[in-house]
């Protein structure tokens, strides 16, 4: 069932202007998160030794270093509109949705929104610990502008559709996270807000509650002209909710359109990109795995890039070295679609036997034209099956080959349409 919103009938009003948005942060002068801690950092910097509160791998930033976290974003959203935000880690969506909620202002730029602003920046945003969720509801309220009969005439509606009435008086600081969301998205979604801000929330609840918080983001932008931005790594749900897509990168809109389009380029531009060589050095980890045999990298061959035609099957050569004898050796390629999903195998099995200490290399080809266009990853796996037919695992590496694949057959295959893989063409046998 096809979701997405028809804003044609809704009143093209602009609600909210991002115009050249920079944010800088001054990095490496504070962060202890008490006085207590800056002083201990402090100390520790005067006597140039390791600083006690940082933590253990991250990087030191030096003195007055500083990070552009959004570097001139630009774009508007009109009333009514549903905007998927979505990046890799770093990319400043968080950072956007706490200048648009007013928590910390931008460097440069101007950033204007008409009418009431409600968020869900993370758990717990916006909530007193101490406080009952009842208690917590009117304080929502309060701070949203509300009179207190405003609230009661929508009190019984939010905890109803929060599932929690049997703990809606008991201090919030008991719930667990599952709760806390259930109640903070049924807050954000019932009172008088005209724009609705939602950075990953529903990356806790449970799948019915997700459908159920979907279906009601649906409804009050379509129903009642609530305005939407939703930040998720979730693509199922960017689809079934956003009307229109932004994506970010490094603080820059590198794509502001179709939901479909701004996902594949959203894949296409994450840290892990299309190679023609993928080096598997320092990639191995799958604890659960033998080690028996390693592959080494994979190459995509005859190709000068990893995007492929129906008509165009992948060849590659894998690399391997052998740490025990293995009697029969077999390979399986295991590709996932956007939202992380296996979505296809291909597996040969028994095609090579190898001795300790030796290393090879073999080329295979894999036939992908039944897929659906889109980005794909690959989990490439090496296995051997025992005495008793069962599959153990030497060595996998994710993801070993990332690919684009367009289909050009007679209908525009899409995979939000029609799925991720299209069986052969069915046969007319009679009337």
């Amino acid at each position: 069932m096809n979701t997405k919103l028809n804003t044609k009938d809704i009143e093209r009003e602009t609600v909210i202007e991002i115009d050249n948005v920079k944010k800088q942060y001054r990095l490496g002068t504070i962060g202890g998160g008490t006085l207590k801690g800056d002083l201990q950092s402090w100390w520790a910097r005067v006597r140039r030794r390791e600083d006690p509160n940082s933590k253990i791998g991250s990087k030191v930033y030096a003195k007055n270093e500083k990070f552009m976290a959004l570097n001139g974003v630009s774009f508007d959203v009109k009333k009514g509109e549903t905007i998927g935000l979505i990046g890799g880690n770093g990319a400043g969506k968080s950072t956007l949705l706490k200048l648009l909620s007013r928590v910390t202002a931008p460097t440069e730029g101007e950033i204007r929104v008409k009418g009431k602003v409600s968020s869900m920046l993370e758990v717990g945003t916006g909530f007193h610990p101490e406080l009952t969720g009842r208690e917590n509801i009117y304080l929502n309220g309060a701070i949203l502008g509300m009179h207190r009969r405003e609230v009661d005439e929508r009190i019984e509606d939010i905890i109803e559709f929060s599932e929690c009435r049997q703990f809606i008086d008991t201090p919030v600081k008991r719930y667990s996270s599952g709760m806390f969301v259930k109640l903070a998205f049924s807050v954000a979604a019932h009172l008088d807000a005209d724009i609705m801000l939602m950075d990953e929330v529903l990356a806790v609840g449970d799948m019915a509650f997700q459908k159920k918080c979907i279906d009601k983001m649906v409804s009050v932008a379509r129903d009642e002209g609530k305005t939407i931005i939703y930040v998720s790594h979730n693509m199922q749900t960017i689809r079934q909710l956003c009307s229109r897509c932004i994506v970010l990168r490094k603080g820059e809109v590198i794509f502001n359109g179709d939901v479909e389009d701004g996902i594949n380029v959203y894949l296409r531009n994450d840290e892990i990109t299309a190679k023609l060589f993928n080096d598997f050095t320092d990639k191995h980890g799958f604890t659960f795995l033998t080690d028996k045999v390693l592959m080494d990298s994979l190459e995509v061959l005859d190709k000068e890039s990893c995007y492929f035609k129906d008509d165009e099957k992948i060849r590659f050569r894998l690399k391997m070295h052998c740490n025990e004898d293995v009697r029969s050796l077999s390979l399986r390629m295991m590709i996932h679609n956007s939202d992380q999903m296996v979505t296809a195998t291909c597996v040969c099995y028994n095609f090579m036997s190898c001795k300790k200490g030796e290393s090879y290399e073999r080329v295979f080809e894999m036939d992908v034209t039944t897929l659906a266009s889109g980005v794909y990853k690959v989990l490439p796996v090496l296995f051997e099956l025992n005495e008793l037919g069962e599959v153990i695992d030497c060595d996998g590496v994710y993801p070993g080959l990332v690919f684009e694949h367009a289909k050009t057959t007679e209908i525009n295959w899409k995979t939000k349409l029609y799925g991720d893989t299209a069986l052969p063409d069915m046969v007319c046998v009679g009337e």
